[in-house]
This record gives C-alpha cells, sequence and structure tokens, in this order.
C-alpha cells in the first residue's frame, strides 16, 4: 500500500491508499487530496446501540441500492424529485446570466442529483451535446434531413413558429428548439480552436489485471467536463455543478478481479481531472473546482466467499485546491468485527459499519465553500440542524 500520513485523525494510527489509487498519491502529498471517513445517510447521529435498537430515526431502506442512490443524491429514497446538487444551483442561479440552461450539467444521464425547483439538468454525451431532437444544427445548416440537404433550418424554424396555441404545444416546441440551440452554442466551444478544444484527452488507463490498457470512460466524462470549465468565461458562467458516474463497485462475486480495475480506473480519472485544470487557456482552475466522490453504500466488512455485500458507512475523495488536503476528516472508524464474549466494535454493527459523518454534513460542507449561508444550506439539508457540528473543515474560505 501506499502510507497516508494523517494530520488531524492520526491517534498513532497507519493509513494507507490501495495500491492501485497510487496515481492519487501526489495530489495527497501536495495538499490537494483528503478523505471523508466514514460518511453516510443520517437522520440524527445514530450509534450502534441506537441503530440496533432502532431507537433513534433511521433513513428508510438501507443498503437497498436505488434508494440510497436517492438518499445520497436528494435526502429522501427512491421517488425523489428534487437534489442537493440542483436546489444549490438554484440559490445561485442568477449569477450565470443568458446561459443559465449550462448551469447543472450531467454526463451520466438523467441525476435526480441536480434537479432543483427552477434548475433543469442539461444532460450531454461525452462525443458532443446531445439535442431532444436531432434535426440538424445552425453551424451545419445544410445537413440532410431525411435526405433533403438544408432541412433542419426550415424545420426548426416550422417547430419555432406554429406551435399553435396549445400549451402542451408551445412548451413542447420551445424545449425543442432550447434544445437545437443549447446544443449549437455549446458544441461551438468544443471545436477547433475554441476554448474547450485545448482540452487534453486522457490516456488510456492499465487495467491491473488482464495487463491491457483501456479507454477510462469516467476519465472521458471528465474531460468533458474540463471543456464546459474552459468554456465558463465564453458562455458567461460563474456558478456550476457537474455530475459523472461510474459503476461496477456491487462486487458480491469475482471481487478480487473486478475491485482492483475499479480503483485504477478512479485513480486515473481523478489524476488526470487534476491535470488537465491546471492550465485552462493559461489560467490553474483547480482552486475554483472541487471534485468529491459519493457512492450508495460500502461493501461488508467481512467476504461472502467470493465479494462482499451491501453495507452502510463508507470513505469518501475530495479533491481540488480548495481542499486542505493530506489528512482523513471525521472520525475513522474502529476495524474488526465483534467477538463473542470478546471484542466489541462501537462502529461496526454486524460487518456494517455505522456511519459517523452524515451526508447532511458533507454535502453542506460543499455547499457552504460553493456559496451558500447558513440559512440556505439548511434548506436543503433540513436534517444538519441535528448535528453540532454542521460542517467539516476538509474546505477552505467560500469560493469567490
Amino acid at each position: 500500500p501506499n502510507p497516508v500520513p494523517p494530520g488531524t485523525n492520526a491517534l498513532a494510527r497507519t493509513f494507507g491508499l490501495n495500491p492501485h489509487l497510487s496515481a492519487m498519491m501526489p495530489l495527497w502529498t501536495e495538499g490537494r487530496l483528503a478523505v471523508a471517513a466514514n460518511v453516510g445517510p443520517l437522520v440524527v447521529p445514530t450509534t450502534k446501540a441506537q441503530y440496533r435498537g432502532r431507537s433513534v430515526p433511521l433513513p428508510a431502506n438501507l443498503m437497498s441500492h436505488n434508494d440510497q442512490q436517492s438518499t445520497w443524491q436528494a435526502g429522501s429514497a427512491e421517488g425523489a424529485r428534487r437534489g442537493w446538487g440542483g436546489l444549490m444551483a438554484d440559490q445561485l442561479l442568477s449569477t450565470n446570466g443568458t446561459n443559465s440552461v449550462f448551469t447543472a450539467i450531467s454526463t451520466a444521464g438523467n441525476a435526480v442529483m441536480l434537479a432543483g425547483q427552477n434548475v433543469v439538468q442539461y444532460q450531454m454525451s461525452t462525443s458532443q451535446t446531445t439535442p431532444a431532437i436531432r434535426i440538424n444544427s445552425a453551424a451545419a445548416p445544410t445537413t440532410n434531413v431525411f435526405g433533403a440537404s438544408g432541412q433542419g433550418a426550415r424545420i426548426r424554424e416550422i417547430i419555432r413558429d406554429t406551435a399553435g396555441t396549445s400549451y402542451f404545444m408551445q412548451d413542447y416546441g420551445a424545449k425543442v428548439v432550447r434544445s437545437q440551440d443549447s446544443a449549437d452554442l455549446l458544441n461551438a466551444q468544443f471545436a477547433a480552436g475554441a476554448p474547450g478544444a485545448a482540452i487534453a484527452a486522457p490516456t488510456q488507463v492499465l487495467n491491473p489485471i488482464t495487463r491491457a490498457m483501456e479507454n477510462n470512460s469516467l476519465a472521458v466524462q471528465l474531460q468533458t467536463v474540463a471543456k464546459v470549465i474552459a468554456s465558463q468565461r465564453v458562455l458567461g458562467m460563474n456558478r456550476q455543478v457537474f455530475f459523472v458516474s461510474m459503476g461496477g463497485f456491487d462486487t458480491h462475486d469475482i471481487q478480487n478481479t473486478s475491485q482492483s480495475p475499479l480503483m485504477a480506473r478512479l485513480a486515473h480519472a481523478m489524476a488526470y481531472f487534476d491535470g488537465a485544470l491546471a492550465n485552462v487557456g493559461g489560467v490553474d482552475m483547480r482552486d475554483r473546482v472541487t471534485t468529491f466522490t459519493a457512492s450508495d453504500f460500502s461493501r461488508t466488512f467481512t467476504t461472502n466467499g467470493d465479494g462482499t455485500d451491501h453495507a452502510w458507512g463508507s470513505h469518501q475523495f475530495i479533491m481540488g485546491g480548495a481542499v486542505r488536503g493530506g489528512d482523513v476528516y471525521g472520525q475513522f472508524p474502529t476495524v474488526g468485527i465483534d467477538v463473542q464474549n470478546g471484542f466489541q466494535n462501537p462502529n461496526m454493527s454486524g460487518n456494517v459499519l455505522v456511519p459517523q459523518m452524515s451526508v447532511d454534513q458533507y454535502a453542506g460542507t460543499m455547499a457552504r465553500w460553493f456559496g451558500l449561508t447558513d440559512s440556505q444550506v439548511a434548506s436543503i439539508f433540513p436534517n444538519i440542524t441535528n448535528f453540532t457540528n454542521r460542517y467539516y473543515d476538509f474546505l477552505a474560505a467560500p469560493v469567490a
């Protein structure tokens, strides 16, 4: 393992990064990477005894993939309609001017995290932006549509001008045209000579099991994010929230061969993104961009024979120039399962970690750095008022 000397969370303990996370080690030593220990959804501070006795309110449907993904992103189980990323963006939407459609962007499909009251997430692929209906673009008005050259521009005008009196048709037509116009605008920023074009593509990553060099979809998603960030001055953007995703961590079986490539891809992607942000049009943007990980839950401490099962508390990475890096935040848990008539782990129930840091505290800390007031944070994360310490100090002062 890569030894990781802790600061505030030392307690004479030695930490290390998984060997396949070695690409992230320089970020740690240079102070741009930190770990939030034992994070998970909580309603109130919860001890092992309280969890076992169900004597305090608990998040709904613990250890359920869909419900815990939703709880991490939106504070409640599956079916939630507003996420904290979108609600954060709502608060600062007015700072983004006429192109505020690009305030919340996902490269991983629809994400409840980016759904706000006013903010509508903008979804895009990693190759180009994707309008709701492909009828061609203003940048290429002669593109064939159903075999006819130049018809795309005419169709756009028909949609724009002949929606009729139906509110549904008017709204639908406006959305189609807005999707096309937004795609044109953003794609122009990725074209040769534009700011986004200067963001270099990620290299391939070594699969530590097969020893083959492979494309890294997470790194490619982060390249797209970096391109948008490079275009923020042209687009007039001041605050943005991005969502990227990678899967494969549900390692109920063959964990020994499946987990290592996942770790390698994560480290490779985060190191790539750090490097891409170091020079964006000659400007180091790393102090203005904070990247963090989130997962529905961790895995059980013990094996099921070929893998691990669903758990609760997990450790998360925070990366960026504003991060007070090289440290572990929160209380790192005691490791080990209970032994009959012997050792009793205060931080683990069965083989599941009981979280010590709530998602509200973890995300609320980032919301405050993003520029929200305490009252705005509390409106998005209502459970945060149940905790004595609302925030952790893994981030510097709010970004300007």
